[in-house]
């Protein structure tokens, strides 16, 4: 297993050298001066135009500018705002706002769908079934930032359950209203998937077996029924929490939520691209090394799988 491990982190090096690239590329090829925007309205005077374009290394060709950016990575350093602070700083406190979100988001999805998709599946073909997949069609079909703002007024104006925007109280309280939304399109999938998983496990032989043994229904759906089932839900889940801290940008503009949602929204509007690029590395890492967990876990949920 440690091998394995060992070897999966080594081909995360070449994934994160190629999508930074891309990400950086993409970031700095774009038309326009960030040190003229720095500027404003105001000329820049020459001498100090041109220490800042060096001092960012904007003076040198593209591919050496990513260069220098990866060596920094390397030891730790996420880069610069051009206004002069550690991208690393920058992120700090935004960081944990929208990684809080994306938990909360993550951990109602993943309970809540898998105990849909289980209810589903149990009972295929009849009205819990009907209504777990007329309800989870219905939640896809609905945008995300419609459902934001049903729910503020709803849950929040309304019924007073929830507050509607901020986090002066704190998780988990404050992050409740917004983690579901967030988390709700995905939840939707994953009771789909849960149920279908669930639904095609039960007409195994190996199910059929246990059935005839005489063990016990709980057990055949626990320990054996379930257990196989969760492996494409896991792999879903994985992906999905990159995914949630990459699109809480509505999400955290609805609640008023001071996450890098904003941070890379304020960030592109000024052509910052330090930012840009140090918010974009971070979620690459998240995403690789959810993957990571994700094959770990195929090893835990299905004894079959072995990694020699």
């Amino acid at each position: 297993m440690w091998r394995y491990v060992v070897r999966r982190l080594l081909q995360m090096v070449p994934v994160l050298i190629g999508t930074t690239l891309l990400i950086y590329l993409a970031v700095f090829a774009l038309p326009g001066d960030p040190i003229r925007a720095l500027g404003g309205d105001k000329p820049m005077p020459p001498a100090v135009y041109a220490s800042l374009r060096h001092h960012y290394h904007l003076d040198e060709p593209l591919i050496v500018q990513y260069g220098h950016y990866l060596w920094g990575l390397v030891h730790g350093d996420f880069g610069e705002t051009l206004n002069g602070q550690s991208v690393a700083d920058v992120m700090k406190t935004d960081w944990s706002v929208t990684a809080r979100l994306a938990i909360t988001a993550w951990v109602f999805e993943l309970v809540a769908g898998i105990t849909l998709g289980v209810w589903a599946g149990r009972r295929k073909g009849g009205v819990v079934d009907t209504l777990v997949l007329s309800g989870t069609t219905l939640v896809i079909a609905v945008p995300t930032f419609v459902l934001a703002y049903c729910a503020q007024l709803i849950f929040g104006l309304k019924l007073g359950w929830f507050p509607t925007a901020g986090i002066d109280d704190g998780w988990p309280y404050s992050y409740l209203l917004p983690g579901i939304v967030l988390g709700s399109a995905s939840l939707a999938y994953i009771a789909r998937l849960t149920r279908t998983s669930l639904v095609e496990n039960f007409r195994a032989d190996y199910v059929r077996t246990a059935v005839a043994k005489g063990l016990p229904r709980r057990r055949v759906l626990v320990r054996h029924t379930l257990r196989n089932s969760l492996i494409p839900v896991i792999t879903y889940l994985g992906v999905d929490l990159g995914s949630l801290m990459a699109g809480a940008i509505v999400i955290e503009g609805i609640f008023n939520l001071p996450g890098i949602g904003g941070q890379i929204f304020t960030a592109i509007q000024i052509k910052d691209g330090p930012t840009v690029v140090g918010i974009a590395t971070l979620l690459v890492l998240v995403y690789l090394f959810a993957n990571l967990v994700v094959d770990i876990l195929y090893g835990v949920l299905d004894p079959r799988i072995r990694y020699e």
